[in-house]
């Protein structure tokens, strides 16, 4: 194909996080030229020339088997694994009504499916840092502009940018759970307030974390500690927001003894190995993932809670999906941004994000929070799904992206 004309694209991506390259990158494989695709964002900090020397940063994902897979095809995992990327094997679950190295401690391992583990911790910034990396080896123009405006015509979307204008016959909102363009598209989004804040953290542990990612349900949130290369844990502590408040600004000493208690002494005596930083949770859910010749992809569509860490892998799966799904065009030789594309892209990722979801939430209600006769029987109901190899294997597959309707990308 021709290069486009300034500011003429097949595609234009805003938002440059992990989500956004992922897509552009993967749109390359589906067929269309990488000067035809850019992604726009206000700020696209070049990466160092050796990943190793970015700064830890405290925001960390469980990438699943599936996401393993996107990246590779996206040309940037060996840069991901590369860099402080730690494999865990297991994960081992309780609720607090239950001692944490009993028989009613569900415990996963990756040995029971024949898999090598059951994914990969990495920072946001290493994965972020790889991913536009691989977009610049590919030749995917990343421009730097703050969008203010969108029209769509029967032919292209239109973004200006102060006294900038960029076409594209489609652009993927990919900026994330407070979207400029999910709003300008109006598309809108169903908002619900968890009441509950995620505080984060690195630190270190008495006894070693086995390469296991460790989670009490605690009956007013979730306690996380995931592991990492070093030894120490990334720790996800989701509370009600006024304890939350008050452990993120309390002395070291008593922000240790409250997480070592709410793991139940698990790994030991904890220490704090960071600063603290907090995260509101919400739950979003964007009204519609398309519109005339805009998709979301990520957060910018919804927004779940982390008790799952199942965030950034469903915005993987909405990339390989999207690229799919013009894949598809492409062969039919009709262009990116057709609406009944797009239409097919979302009844497919909407419905598995909205099965996600729920389930997450029902997680969220029963287990982490839950109080009644409902839920004290699915607190009881826990430990028998370590009893039952084959309910054991759907929940593995389907944690670890290898369940559901799958994009190429991710088989």
């Amino acid at each position: 194909m021709s290069a486009p004309p300034p500011g003429a694209f097949d595609v234009l991506v805003v938002g440059a996080g992990p989500i956004g390259l992922a897509t552009a990158l993967l749109l390359t494989r589906a067929g269309l030229a990488p000067a035809r695709i850019a992604v726009c964002d206000r700020k696209i900090p070049a990466p160092p020339a050796e990943l190793a020397a970015l700064p830890i940063d405290l925001r960390v994902f469980a990438l699943s088997r599936a996401s393993e897979k996107i990246l590779r095809a996206a040309g940037a995992w060996d840069d991901v694994a590369d860099t402080r990327a730690a494999p865990y094997e297991r994960m081992h679950v309780w609720h607090a009504d239950v001692p944490p190295h009993g028989g009613d401690a569900l415990v996963f391992d990756a040995a029971e499916i024949g898999e090598r583990d059951l994914g990969v911790i990495t920072e946001n910034a290493v994965l972020q840092a790889a991913l536009a990396r691989a977009a610049r080896r590919a030749g995917i123009p990343l421009l730097e502009a703050q969008i203010d405006s969108l029209s769509q015509d029967r032919r292209h979307a239109v973004l200006r940018a102060g006294d900038r204008e960029l076409r594209a016959s489609l652009v993927v909102g990919a900026d994330g759970a407070r979207s400029v363009i999910r709003e300008l598209a109006g598309l809108g989004a169903r908002r619900g307030d968890y009441g509950q804040t995620a505080l984060v953290a690195m630190v270190s542990t008495a006894r070693a974390h086995e390469h296991t990612a460790w989670q009490r349900f605690l009956g007013d949130g979730t306690l996380a500690f995931l592991p990492l290369r070093d030894g120490r844990s990334s720790i996800v502590w989701s509370l009600p927001t006024a304890r939350a408040e008050q452990l993120l600004v309390a002395p070291v000493e008593q922000f240790e003894r409250a997480l070592t208690a709410d793991l139940d002494g698990a790994l030991g005596a904890v220490r704090l190995e960071s600063e603290r930083v907090k995260f509101p949770l919400w739950r979003v859910s964007a009204q519609g993932y398309v519109t005339a010749r805009v998709a979301l992809v990520g957060d910018a569509a919804h927004v779940v809670h982390p008790l799952a860490g199942q965030g950034a892998n469903l915005g993987f799966l909405d990339a390989a999906a999207l690229a799919d799904v013009i894949a598809d065009g492409l062969r039919r030789r009709e262009d990116p941004g057709a609406h009944s594309l797009l239409r097919t892209y979302e009844r497919w990722r909407r419905s598995e994000n909205e099965l996600m979801s729920g389930a997450i939430d029902v997680f969220d209600r029963l287990l982490a929070r839950g109080s009644g006769k409902l839920a004290e029987f699915a607190q009881r109901g826990l430990p028998w799904v370590g009893k039952s190899p084959l309910v054991k294997r759907v929940f593995i597959e389907r944690a670890m992206g290898l369940a559901g309707e799958l994009p190429s990308a991710a088989r």
